[in-house]
């Protein structure tokens, strides 16, 4: 289990610092329909990350002795590859001179969000948005290749799952126990969030990946 857990701790915390999803959950609490939508947001989220573990996990099943360490050697050197691409491609295109970088128009929505919508787009932002299935898949191919008994692979993932949720979790929090009084903070996180967005994820993705690639070496050589 402590395995497991040393293996997860990275990419979770790479997702946690992700501002993609902290952006709309954020502008969910700041609508009207905030407290009914933005926990609905965090359970889609923690429900997207949980599936793409377990499709993960499954389809890895039971692994000899001689074969885990290649597979997930490979595994890591791809997805290592690819942050390392991706946080290039971001660095290139980060706004300059403290700009505000554009949000996608259907952000402008998210304000008069509904819990069932929420739901929809927190389990669509994990499982479905590349960079971050990327970090799941990455530290569910990590738990299965230690070979563990089913429920210690669950729990080790599901530690990955509740670290890599802290950036959704600790919103919600602020605009439940504070109520009126959260909209200023949370108006000027989203604004810094807003400004520093490509940097931060430009940041992650190559430290991430360098790991992930130095993991596959190790492994492969």
């Amino acid at each position: 289990m402590g395995d497991a857990v040393g293996q997860v701790l990275a990419p979770a915390v790479a997702v946690a610092l992700s501002p993609f999803p902290i952006i709309p959950m954020v502008l969910i609490l700041l609508g009207r329909r905030a407290r009914a939508a933005g926990p609905a947001f965090l359970a889609g989220w923690s429900a997207g990350l949980a599936l793409v573990g377990a499709a993960v996990l499954v389809v890895a099943g039971p692994v000899d002795e001689a074969g885990p360490d290649r597979w997930v050697g490979g595994l890591k050197l791809v997805l290592g590859l690819v942050l390392v691409a991706l946080a290039l491609k971001g660095w290139r295109g980060r706004p300059r001179g403290g700009e505000e970088q554009a949000l996608p128009g259907w952000m402008g929505a998210l304000e008069g969000m509904g819990p069932g919508r929420a739901l929809a787009l927190g389990a669509a932002s994990s499982g479905l948005n590349p960079k971050i299935a990327l970090l799941a898949v990455a530290a569910a191919g990590s738990v299965a290749a230690l070979d563990l008994p089913a429920g210690e692979s669950a729990l080790g993932y599901a530690v990955f799952c509740l670290v890599a949720s802290a950036g959704v979790l600790v919103p919600v929090v602020i605009r439940l126990a504070l109520g009126a009084r959260s909209l200023a903070v949370l108006g000027a996180f989203r604004g810094w969030l807003a400004r520093n967005n490509a940097v931060i994820m430009a940041v992650v993705s190559l430290v991430i990946g360098v790991v992930l690639i130095a993991d596959a070496v190790a492994i492969l050589t």
